[in-house]
């Protein structure tokens, strides 16, 4: 899920547990009811009835994670501290992401609400049109077997997409789709890896990039804010997702843990990938044409940058999987 501050779920082996309650309660077994210190014998009051709740357990929903709305369903319903809880599962994303939210954090699934979000991302621009559609992808469980034969892997820098009025259409420079071409060999021909961290990082290009605005504009747009925060935040969700080979997958297991952002560890080569797959990404988000003019004209002009900057961005080796292990050792 996606949202300015990049905050990353990464799928664990313990699922959460629904029958387990929001952190900072302790759960009461129904035949364990808190007794009074007085000892009088007098309970507390009953909870209310769940009828009286707002949303039912089963029941599609809007979900709030990270100033970003999301379909969710809610399994189960609970009256704490005054108040209702409600444990939600994500759609589309593993178990482990599934939590306890409040009823400010929910929205009827509606198609009004519906027209509400879309409205949302046009009206916002880039940040929010991009959350919204990477909340509809999957990320993988790490728990898969790994034996399974896939048909093609999650980076194909050879499909052509084919322009629509509704479709960013902008061409990635050759010398880039070389870098490409040579990194899809490097990773699943020669079984290489791109050493991490990197430097620079893709938060260090992006931060960058809005220098050389601000050098040859004297400012930086809101709007130019708002592509690179969207596109970090697209980049730290979409790459466990669509920019990872089957081979590296160990190596972001190893390497991104709970509270690291992607952003911060992968460099130009992961960020270049992003780049084949947006088009397609976005090609379901509904934007204004002038909000869509605007993201194309930044995605071009941050692919010149890259393309200016290549000798200094990219890897010039590969590493080979033990050699990477040797390292870390």
């Amino acid at each position: 899920m996606g949202s300015p501050n990049a905050t990353v779920k990464h799928d664990s082996v313990s699922e959460t547990d629904p029958t387990i309650d929001f952190i900072g309660d302790t759960r009461r077994d129904s035949g364990s009811d808190t007794e009074s210190c007085d000892g009088d014998g007098d309970d507390l009051p009953p909870p209310p009835s769940p009828g009286l709740s707002q949303f039912e357990e089963g029941e599609k929903v809007f979900a709030k994670h990270s100033d970003c709305f999301y379909e969710a369903k809610v399994l189960k319903v609970d009256y704490k501290v005054n108040e209702w809880k409600y444990f939600v599962h994500y759609i589309g994303w593993n178990k482990s992401w599934d939590e306890w939210i409040g009823l400010d954090c929910l929205l009827k699934h509606t198609d009004e609400n519906i027209e509400k979000q879309q409205e949302l991302g046009m009206k916002q621009g880039v940040k929010s049109a991009m959350a919204w559609r990477v909340s509809k992808m999957k990320p993988r469980s790490p728990n898969v077997a790994r034996g399974r034969k896939r048909k093609q892997d999650s980076v194909d820098t050879e499909k052509t997409v084919v322009p629509s009025d509704n479709l960013l259409t902008f061409h990635i420079p050759p010398a880039l789709r070389k870098q490409l071409i040579d990194d899809c060999e490097f990773v699943t021909q020669m079984q290489k890896l791109v050493q991490l961290p990197r430097s620079p990082n893709v938060d260090d290009i992006l931060k960058k990039y809005s220098d050389s605005i601000m050098k040859k504009h004297g400012m930086v747009t809101d709007s130019v804010e708002e592509i690179l925060k969207g596109l970090r935040c697209y980049f730290d969700n979409a790459l466990p997702v669509m920019l990872l080979y089957n081979n590296e997958r160990k190596q972001y297991e190893e390497t991104i843990s709970e509270g690291v952002s992607p952003s911060t560890v992968y460099g130009a080569e992961h960020l270049l990938r992003l780049f084949v797959k947006l088009p397609e990404l976005l090609i379901h988000v509904n934007m204004a044409e002038e909000t869509l003019k605007e993201l194309q004209d930044n995605f071009v002009d941050i692919l010149r940058f890259l393309r200016k900057n290549q000798g200094s961005f990219f890897v010039t080796a590969y590493k080979a999987v033990e050699d990477i292990e040797k390292n870390e050792d």
